[in-house]
């Protein structure tokens, strides 16, 4: 600190990863200092035991649904991967003739990837549903998808808001679509959890993904909740840990952080949310006050905080690369992103943006900026500050490469 004045940067980024709470901290390092396997039968392996299970019962009793149905994983990816192609793989091997996946195509690589894999190496097909303009998957696509393969359909995979643009989708609708034709409902909801209520038990979803990091636990540990009637297949074999579904020896540390984690995202939703939808507001409309071409991506109403992500701003900034803004503002001292960070440094649009009908000159033009707990009224002027001379150098820069 010089003068009085932090030159700590403006960190706009926490729907890639965000800050541990000091809560979760304490829970981890408490556990990191005792001895034992969970799945070991002397006294230290039934203490870890014990932690993993008061654990696994708080963060249930959290979500609302039950502590069986509580899977840990190493994060979000691992969830969806086992939803996916577990799923697929179980009637696969049961030879139940399902093996279509009704997926949206906005969702996370972390789904999409699965689904390729699947259709390359082992023969699945695929119905897409297409976002509409603000990137919502209506119940109408999804009801004419399934009419037409319900019968064939393994698996329909909506996630609940999406991490680049923040939409959030209609989970509950689109659930029981799935559910009236019998066909498992699983939905990647890492971005939804702490900004949005998620009682799961009311949602009606059979398979949930949900990441620690994104709520101030630490990285590397998560959840598939999985309803008690799902049998995906398991993606590794071992120790049979994790309801035969997940072997691994159990992080007991991460384990406890996640579910102090859990908790506190949970307890403090609805404040927080109110807190991310004014700072959020602020900065969207700074933006488009300093430049009015500036155009958001997704449903945007000032003060609405249940169609669009409490904590999400994503702008388009016509005549810009968004790779150009992100390093100008970085050295500016503003931390953001294009769009997912699983596929940052990667030099294509966004897939999001194309299948929301943004055409590619000016989807590669795009920012994502989000909040967390610990962002304030200081990083958006921040951002605001720097944007006006980012947006003037970008573009400059992009003329010099005669890019359109």
């Amino acid at each position: 600190m010089i003068g009085g004045v932090s030159d700590a940067p403006a960190y706009l980024d926490h729907a890639a990863t965000t800050s541990a709470l000091p809560e979760v901290i304490e829970a981890v390092v408490e556990q990191m200092g005792r001895l034992g396997n969970a799945s070991s039968l002397h006294g230290s392996g039934r203490d870890a035991r014990r932690v993993v299970e008061e654990s696994r019962e708080s963060i249930a009793s959290d979500l609302g649904v039950r502590p069986s149905e509580v899977i840990f994983t190493s994060g979000g990816t691992e969830s969806d991967n086992m939803a996916v192609k577990g799923t697929w793989f179980h009637h696969f091997e049961n030879g139940t003739g399902r093996d279509l996946l009704i997926v949206s195509s906005i969702e996370h690589h972390a789904v999409l990837d699965p689904v390729e894999h699947l259709v390359l190496e082992h023969e699945a097909e695929v119905a897409w549903l297409e976002p509409d303009g603000l990137g919502r998957i209506t119940s109408q696509a999804l009801a004419a998808a399934l009419d037409e393969h319900a019968d064939r359909a393994a698996l329909v995979s909506v996630m609940w808001a999406n991490n680049e643009v923040g939409t959030v989708q209609p989970v509950a609708e689109l659930a029981s679509l799935a559910r009236k034709h019998g066909v498992p409902f699983h939905t990647d909801a890492v971005q939804a959890l702490g900004q949005l209520p998620l009682t799961l038990g009311d949602v009606g979803a059979d398979l949930v993904s949900l990441s620690g990091h994104k709520i101030g636990g630490p990285m590397g540990v998560g959840v598939l909740v999985a309803g008690r009637d799902q049998s995906p297949v398991p993606l590794t074999h071992g120790g049979g840990q994790e309801r035969q579904l997940r072997s691994g020896t159990l992080d007991t540390p991460a384990i406890a952080g996640l579910a102090v984690a859990v908790r506190m995202a949970v307890a403090e939703q609805e404040l927080s949310a109110k807190t991310m939808v004014g700072l959020r507001d602020r900065l969207i409309q700074g933006a488009l006050d300093l430049d009015p071409t500036i155009e958001v991506s997704g449903p945007w109403e000032p003060g609405d905080g249940t169609r669009r992500l409490p904590a999400n701003a994503h702008l388009r900034v016509p005549g810009c690369d968004g790779d150009s803004l992100l390093y100008l503002l970085d050295a500016a001292g503003v931390q953001c992103s294009t769009g997912s960070a699983c596929q940052a440094g990667v030099p294509q649009p966004s897939h999001v943006l194309l299948a929301m009908g943004v055409e590619e000159t000016d989807a590669r033009g795009s920012l994502r900026l989000t909040l967390g707990r610990t962002s304030t009224d200081a990083d958006v002027d921040a951002l605001l500050a720097a944007l006006p001379g980012a947006i003037d150098r970008a573009r400059r820069a992009r003329g010099a490469t005669g890019r359109s």
